[in-house]
């Protein structure tokens, strides 16, 4: 039986213009998930990423962690949807940019919206697939890892495709994955063990690389 870890991205530069950059922080947390599997004695078969960059440099920050550089595959279908071109297309006018406390809730109200408007096919954000067509991305690299792996696999992606995947694997409603994708935090761990035939949750948004006190203030969920 066969063992998936899928990775959410290190803290990304949420409130930035650049999202897609991996804070310093974010670095940190991916540096120290990789020295955890190193210490947990994992060693990965192979790992897929998405094409973004954040997706990207926290798998480097993971291998530097291990010590070794797991065989990789970029996986578009891995990438995480658009949160601007989701929240623009249910939401036309002017928003002021997540730097505040209130700005920052009205984000999450808004994206929860555009969610739920998309996933049901009321929307249509810009340069963004449907949401069918998502959800197959995603399921088409579970189903790659049940064809060609036996061993330990690491898939390093985003809060969407990682909820999209527990949902699928789970048979949950979409309202579901919405509420899974909004509660994933920065470099948590979930686990699914893996036969030819399907995959199994084993563990869900865990952070066994955090859990000194020490470390608590390097728990980030953006």
């Amino acid at each position: 039986m066969g063992q998936l870890y899928l990775v959410r991205h290190g803290q990304a530069s949420f409130g930035s213009d650049d999202y897609d950059r991996l804070s310093e922080l974010g670095r940190r947390q991916c540096v120290r998930l990789g020295e955890h599997f190193r210490q947990s004695g994992v060693v990965f078969e192979a790992a897929l990423t998405g094409t973004l960059r954040r997706q990207v440099d926290s798998l480097a920050g993971i291998a530097q962690g291990m010590q070794m550089a797991p065989q990789a595959h970029a996986w578009p279908g891995l990438n995480e949807y658009d949160g601007d071109a989701l929240v623009a297309a249910i939401h036309p006018g002017p928003i002021a940019p997540p730097r505040s406390d209130e700005a920052v809730r009205q984000h999450f109200r808004l994206l929860r919206e555009g969610l739920q408007a998309w996933m049901d096919g009321r929307s249509e954000p810009l340069g963004m697939p449907s949401y069918v067509d998502f959800v197959a991305g995603v399921c088409e690299a579970l189903d790659h890892v049940r064809r060609a792996h036996e061993g330990a696999v690491l898939i390093v992606s985003s809060g969407g495709p990682i909820a999209t995947a527990v949902a699928a694997v789970l048979g949950a409603p979409k309202a579901t994955a919405i509420e899974l994708n909004l509660r994933i935090r920065n470099s948590a761990v979930t686990e699914f063990v893996f036969t030819p035939k399907r995959h199994s949750l084993l563990s869900f948004n865990a952070l066994p690389h955090l859990t000194d006190p020490a470390l608590a203030d390097w728990i980030t969920y953006s």
